[in-house]
């Protein structure tokens, strides 16, 4: 059969077996009208004010947004946090871009991002979680973690987070808390939320939040440093929003996780010979350091020793920013690497990310697609690079031998299959 992948702005198609199993998220109706279910909820929030008694009488307003690696309607939730603040003058606000350890966003990516009309009209910040002087140290977490934020956020008299909640590779779920730390976190306080030893506990996993080393850290940091308004919504397939959720920023995330959770995860009886996924379209397999989540949501339902094929356009590269390909190039396997990762002492930007993709190749092959690398690239950075999806399955069915079962995850993380005997 004939499937589409989601894979850069056009997607990809795949010839593939008629008995492969095809998981997919539950179908979910974009709102019919999306401004309306966003301004209601902002005037009936859950565990709050609403917004607009919120900011009565404050001076300063600070929202944060995702940056450009996210699906995150961003105009329209400004739009309406703008149109419910009417009376408040766009000079008093301050959008922040929650960029954690990413790369500063462009100039003409804050204008797809946010629309020409914001970019003009209102005060925008790239976070740089490694410039010491737009950092304040806050504290430290009853856990341990240092807590450096940065310091214009922390001045606002108002403190907003915006986001879009879909399950998560080791965070559990992104949105809510995630756009305070590690959005506008300082590095040092990364590095500590996404050690080796939070990334690799075994509850450091998709759709996790309690117990989840990682989150509660992250959950920690936002009450110590203060979130007075939170408003997240759910998307489908089609970047559309289903469901808005404002208030209280833990309250409201945890409705917005339970429906993500719901419409995202998927239950398997059995693991899979190979998987075929993707990485969810642009812009989320801009680069190839992205695509590793592509690749954790095939491992849920992987057989030890089988085979992953990833297809991510990858149109960033790798990217040349950033410790990624840096951390994959100072040792020659997955093995050699996790072993580095978790040497006492190490601390180094992305190494989550290698950290996670060597726990995948410790068990499965991994192959990938991608039409903005080159095979070089890929070898480099211990893929198998492929040029044809279909072929690549059939090869590793074929190898697989008589019986060999494969899954397709066309819409990448946006499903996360798992295991029934394992649990969600």
């Amino acid at each position: 059969m004939k499937l589409r992948l989601d894979y850069g702005s056009d997607g990809l198609d795949a010839i593939v077996p008629d008995d492969a199993t095809v998981i997919t998220p539950s179908p979910t109706s974009a709102l019919p009208d999306p401004q309306a279910s966003l301004a209601d909820a902002l005037r009936t929030p859950t565990g709050s004010q609403r917004l607009r008694e919120v900011a009565a009488g404050k001076g300063t307003i600070g929202i944060s947004v995702c940056d450009f690696t996210r699906a995150q309607p961003r105009q329209q939730m400004l739009e309406a946090i703008f149109e419910e603040l009417s009376e408040i003058p766009a000079e008093a606000f301050t959008i922040f871009i929650a960029t954690g350890t990413h790369r500063a966003n462009t100039a003409d990516e804050l204008e797809q991002m946010l629309g020409s009309e914001i970019v003009l009209n209102y005060r925008i910040v790239n976070h740089d979680a490694r410039d010491p002087a737009t950092l304040r140290h806050v504290g430290t977490t009853a856990s341990g973690v240092d807590v450096q934020m940065n310091a214009a956020w922390l001045d606002c008299d108002v403190r907003i987070t915006t986001g879009f909640v879909e399950p998560h590779f080791f965070a559990g779920f992104s949105g809510g808390p995630k756009m305070a730390a590690p959005g506008l976190a300082g590095l040092e306080t990364v590095l500590t939320l996404h050690d080796a030893a939070h990334v690799g506990s075994p509850s450091a996993t998709w759709g996790v939040i309690e117990g989840n080393p990682v989150h509660d850290d992250v959950r920690a940091i936002a009450a110590m440093t203060g979130v007075d308004f939170a408003l997240d919504v759910t998307l489908n397939r089609d970047k559309e929003i289903t469901g808005v959720f404002a208030g209280d920023l833990f309250s409201e995330h945890a409705a917005a996780c339970e429906k993500a959770r719901k419409t995202a995860m998927q239950p398997v009886e059995r693991p899979f010979d190979v998987v075929l996924t993707t990485n969810s379209g642009f812009p989320l397999d801009q680069n190839l350091y992205q695509a590793v989540k592509g690749m954790s949501a095939a491992a849920k339902v992987i057989k030890d020793g089988g085979v992953i094929i990833c297809a991510a356009e990858c149109r960033d590269g790798i990217p040349d920013h950033g410790s990624y390909f840096e951390i994959l190039q100072s040792a020659d396997s997955p093995a050699a690497l996790l072993e580095l990762v978790h040497s006492p002492g190490y601390r180094v930007p992305d190494q989550w990310q290698v950290q996670i993709q060597s726990m995948i190749q410790s068990r499965a092959s991994v192959q990938v697609k991608a039409d903005g690398l080159t095979d070089e690239q890929l070898r480099n950075a211990h893929f198998e690079p492929i040029s044809d999806v279909s072929s690549a399955v059939r090869d590793a069915l074929d190898s697989a031998g008589s019986g060999a079962r494969l899954c397709v995850l066309p819409e990448g993380p946006q499903t996360i299959p798992y295991l029934v005997q394992a649990g969600s």
